[in-house]
Order: C-alpha cells, then sequence, then structure tokens
C-alpha cells in the first residue's frame, strides 16, 4: 500500500520533531548544576599583579569583595540583597588577615555596597559594633516578609539575629532563635544555619548537618524540627564532612547545595515541599573544573570554594557566591600575599529551572 506524499512529510516532520525533543531531554538530563554558571564578564583588563597564587591570576580585582592590599582582611560568607534604591548590599564577615585563615573565629559581620551585583563592593563597616564589637560568623541575611530585614549568624555564638527596618540599620539585637525538638533531636550546636522565606512566608532553616527546621511564628521562632539530617541518608552523597549549605525555592523546587570540606566537592539537592524526599541532582560545584571563567576564556581554580549563597532576579538564581582562598586553608598564615574574599558567579537559574521541570520531582508547587 503506497502512502501519499503529504501524509509522509507530516510523519517525517513529526519523527523530526519527537527526535530533537529526546535529544533536549537527554542533553538536560545530563547536565548537574555546575553546568549552568556563566562566564563572568571582568571590570576591565584582568590583573596579574592581585593577591594570589598562580591558580588565580590572572583575576578581576574588583569582583565581589576584598581588601585588594591583603593588608587588613580576610572576607567570608557573603549574602546579596538588593535594596528600594537600587544598590546591592552585601552582608559578610572579615577578620584580620594577619592571624591567618584561622583567625575567623574572631571574625565580625559587616555590610559592603555596590552599583553592580557582580561588584566592587565597598565595605561599609561592622552591622552592630556595640554588640559584642561586631562579633559575627556565618553571616546570612534576608528581606522578612513584613518588609524589614533579618541577619542570622552562627557558629561563633548562639544562632543570633538581627532586625533592621532598613538595609543601612540599625540592627537591632534579637536574641538566639527558639528550637522546638518536635519530637527529634534538635541541633546540637549553631553552626552554618541557613534561612530562607518559604512562598507562605514561613520560615525555614537548614544547619550543617542537614536538620529542617520551620517557624510560622517569624523569625525568633520557635522552629519546628522537621526530622534528622537529610544528608547521610541521601544515595550518593559522603555519610560526613558536609557543611554550608543554602537553601533557596525556585523553579517550583526547593534546594539545597551542600559542601563536602574533606573532597572539596559539592551537592545539589532538589524536594518538592523542602522536607521529604530530597533527590540528589549530582554536582553543584567542584575547585578542580573550568566552572569560575571570564568572557574572555581565563579560568580561576580557587582552592577551596565553600559558604555558597544564591541571589535571585525574577523567581530564578542570577548569582552566587562564594567565600574562596587561593592556597589551603593552613597555608594562609597571614601577611605572605595570600588570603580570602568573596566572589561572585553569573548563573543562569532560569535555564536550570526550566531543564528540572521534567525530573522526577516535577515543578511542584509547595
Amino acid at each position: 500500500m503506497s502512502i501519499p506524499l503529504h501524509s509522509m512529510k507530516r510523519v517525517i516532520l513529526l519523527f523530526a520533531v519527537i527526535s530533537c525533543l529526546a535529544g533536549a531531554g537527554s542533553s538536560a538530563a545530563g547536565k548537574t548544576l555546575i553546568d549552568y554558571f556563566l562566564p563572568t564578564p571582568s571590570h576591565g583588563p584582568l590583573s596579574k599583579d592581585a593577591w594570589g597564587a598562580a591558580n588565580v591570576l590572572p583575576r578581576d580585582p574588583q569582583n565581589g569583595l576584598e581588601d585588594t592590599t591583603m593588608k587588613q582582611w580576610n572576607y567570608w560568607d557573603g549574602r546579596i540583597i538588593k535594596g528600594p534604591d537600587g544598590k546591592y548590599h552585601i552582608f559578610a564577615s572579615r577578620w584580620d588577615q594577619a592571624k591567618g585563615h584561622n583567625g575567623w573565629g574572631g571574625s565580625k559581620a559587616v555590610q559592603a555596597v555596590s552599583d553592580n551585583p557582580l561588584g566592587p563592593y565597598v565595605d561599609k563597616g561592622l552591622l552592630w559594633p556595640d554588640n559584642e564589637g561586631g562579633k559575627g560568623h556565618n553571616v546570612c541575611a534576608l528581606a522578612l516578609p513584613d518588609g524589614r530585614y533579618a541577619v542570622m549568624v552562627s557558629e561563633t555564638r548562639p544562632c543570633d539575629v538581627f532586625i533592621s527596618n532598613t538595609l543601612d540599620g540599625p540592627w537591632a539585637y534579637q536574641g538566639t532563635i527558639k528550637i522546638d525538638p518536635n519530637g527529634f533531636s534538635a541541633p546540637g550546636r549553631a553552626s552554618n544555619d541557613s534561612p530562607m522565606v518559604r512562598p507562605d512566608g514561613s520560615i525555614e532553616i537548614v544547619e550543617r548537618h542537614g536538620i529542617i527546621m520551620i517557624s510560622t511564628d517569624g523569625i525568633m521562632g520557635p522552629y519546628k524540627v522537621q526530622g534528622p539530617g537529610i544528608f547521610s541518608n541521601i544515595a550518593g552523597m559522603p555519610k560526613k564532612n558536609m557543611e554550608d549549605p543554602v537553601i533557596w525555592y525556585s523553579g517550583g523546587l526547593y534546594h539545597i547545595v551542600v559542601n563536602c570540606w574533606s573532597s572539596r566537592q559539592a551537592y545539589h539537592l532538589t524536594s518538592p515541599d523542602g522536607i521529604h524526599n530530597w533527590t540528589n541532582r549530582g554536582l553543584a560545584y567542584d575547585p578542580t573544573k573550568d566552572f569560575i571563567r571570564y568572557t574572555d576564556g581565563t579560568v580561576n581554580h580557587w582552592n577551596k570554594i565553600e559558604r555558597p549563597g544564591v541571589y535571585l532576579e525574577n523567581g530564578h538564581v542570577a548569582y552566587f557566591t562564594f567565600g574562596v582562598i587561593d592556597i589551603p586553608k593552613d597555608q594562609q598564615t597571614g601577611n605572605n600575599g595570600h588570603g580570602s574574599k568573596v566572589i561572585v558567579v553569573p548563573f543562569d537559574g532560569a535555564a536550570m529551572d526550566r531543564d528540572l521541570q521534567g525530573g522526577p520531582d516535577g515543578a511542584q508547587s509547595p
């Protein structure tokens, strides 16, 4: 039986469309978060004279937040909030570089401001100089549903919160968050606490061991523990040495990126409700890979890439921030031309969220 020519053309066209869709799907399925980092535009010619080891040169010293002289400060952490005036505010920690990287125990919380999300950020000083001399580490900032702003710090002090009506302060000390174990084990130590505002206005925190807590009564809690730590129960992930999780919501899914300090690799997890059914999506970043690169093709390989933070635009991640150091931490002993800073890296979150729409969790609303 012969097939009419017009019918044959339709079959061929349909086959072509199906093949294209299948190819796109398989390509998207093969990607992990590291594949969505974009080249970073520089503020001018890359510098070979900036501080740092050869593995991070040449580079743009105006990207992110740093002491370009490396004579005063090591910087760490880094969370960006865009202000009503259109300026970008980065919240970070700093300490005396002469004390080396191990001086982080004396870090203090600071704010820096830029007209560009990539920087350069100008350090405006301590957030709360009259409270324990400005003490603060694991600095996380977020905009609250009521229009105020909060900064949460942990590790060197309990999970303490400061609140301000404006991004320029003053920042008023609120105390330490309250935790309701809710029948589970509460975190034994406030460490790497990462907060986010859920779409319903409640506050969710994930801490170092993957214990998830949710407060429906505001930033101070009480936070109800939702279960045991999630990291040790997810296939394909290390069972120990996890730290520095960051949590956010985009594309109908909750996301966590968490770093394994011993392997220097980070993992990307998703969940439909931010509590259950966390899925390991694979590699988030790895300092040995060529993902921190400039538009001219130059690549920087920071020895340690930690403390990830995210900045969202139009509901998708547009930039990641990282605390980075150019050499192993124990070799950064102070006054030796090496140090740490906060970098800002562009990210195609819209494409990642689009590619995850067809994943095993779908793109469900919470």
